[in-house]
């Protein structure tokens, strides 16, 4: 495993010890999966996509737990290793995007709900990611706010009337 210098850190060298890891923790849970690494400058992170073919139901877990704990996993290894943080995003089968899309869906229903009626809308059981991904969407909608209400595991998303 290649472990990074905290004077030489490159980019090139946090790509090849997240490809290094991400192998290394796929091999571990026995899966055939292959992992390829690329770099978001965009989104000042690193990619991960995993093609595992048949294990794709496996990887991504019930409500893409096993997703976000791989990608947990990968993150505080590669802040070990560096002494960086840097943003990893895992995606498997394209989960991440078909989650994205269907947030996108979500909010926009709850938009025009709370258009129409003048009442807000709460949505519940979402992480706090899905929560975030909800907040900066609606952030462009005219007529709408967002807020955050309720404490730990229940804690939801309430979408208002400006």
């Amino acid at each position: 495993m290649v472990k990074v210098k905290k004077d030489k850190k490159t980019k090139d060298q946090g790509l090849i010890l997240l490809q290094e890891t991400t192998d290394s923790l796929l091999a571990l849970m026995g899966t055939e999966a292959k992992a390829s690494v690329s770099e978001d400058k965009e989104n000042d992170a690193f990619v991960v996509n995993i093609d595992a073919k048949d294990e794709s139901g496996l990887l991504i877990g019930k409500r893409g737990e096993t997703i976000n704990s791989l990608q947990m996993v990968l993150g505080m290894i590669f802040r070990q290793k560096t002494g960086e943080w840097k943003r990893i995003l895992v995606n498997i089968a394209d989960w991440r995007d078909k989650q994205e899309t269907r947030l996108k869906d979500l909010a926009l229903q709850a938009a025009q709900r709370v258009r129409e009626t003048g009442e807000e809308q709460q949505l519940y059981n979402l992480s706090p990611g899905q929560r975030r991904t909800i907040h900066l969407f609606l952030a462009e909608e005219e007529g709408v706010k967002t807020e955050s209400m309720g404490e730990g595991s229940d804690r939801y998303l309430v979408v208002k009337p400006k």
